[in-house]
């Protein structure tokens, strides 16, 4: 009677102890199934800030290489992306000879009606995502350059802080930018500026220093 009480005991303790030693196991498991989401969670987090904070984009126009100049030293200053507005039908060397009464850019400016230019691309993948827009033009004939126009038309600016720049030989900004602003009719648009020809990168970097965005 005594053995068999002794081999009651003795099972007894072993189940007990195979119990506790089942507990840190339980408790292991449990712990990293919580981490998991947890981890989630903060990945989600770090990706939604990100979202959330506002990027910059440079939109130029450029017809002899002047204003994309100017456009890339800008969004190498902004940490920016760039957007240049191509014609669907590209201006040549002769199309661009404002001295000539017969080329492309003398007809155009003589009739409004033909400077309703196509462009490859209007509208800017993602554009909901910049709050701050840069747009660069030459000027002809003292306005922007008009293939510029269909970029300003296709797009909603409500909500941007925008910012023009145009690049010449000798004319000023003039209401480049304010008419522009007009055609946009909506966005915050700020005094825009004039860089010469051949403007140098560290002048161009101490004016986008000099903005508040």
């Amino acid at each position: 009677m005594k053995r068999i009480c002794a081999l009651l005991l003795g099972i007894l303790l072993m189940l007990s102890l195979s119990a506790c030693g089942s507990v840190p196991q339980t408790e292991s498991s449990e712990s990293g199934a919580d981490n998991e989401p947890a981890a989630a969670s903060a990945a989600a987090e770090s990706t939604a800030e990100d979202t959330v904070q506002g990027s910059s984009l440079v939109v130029y126009y450029s017809a002899s290489g002047n204003t994309e100049e100017v456009a890339n030293y800008i969004a190498a200053a902004a940490g920016a992306d760039v957007f240049e507005l191509e014609p669907a039908e590209p201006y040549t060397d002769d199309d661009l000879d404002w001295t000539d009464e017969s080329s492309r850019v003398v007809r155009e400016h003589d009739n409004p009606d033909e400077r309703d230019v196509e462009l490859v691309l209007a509208e800017v993948p993602n554009w909901e995502s910049y709050d701050t827009v840069f747009i660069g033009y030459p000027i002809w004939w003292g306005i922007a350059a008009w293939p510029v126009d269909g970029f300003i038309e296709a797009n909603d600016f409500t909500g941007k802080t925008v910012i023009p720049f145009c690049t010449s030989s000798s004319s000023g900004i003039g209401e480049s930018g304010q008419l522009l602003a007009e055609a946009a009719g909506s966005g915050e648009w700020q005094d825009g500026i004039r860089f010469r020809s051949g403007a140098s990168e560290s002048d161009v970097k101490n004016w986008v220093d000099s903005l508040d965005i």
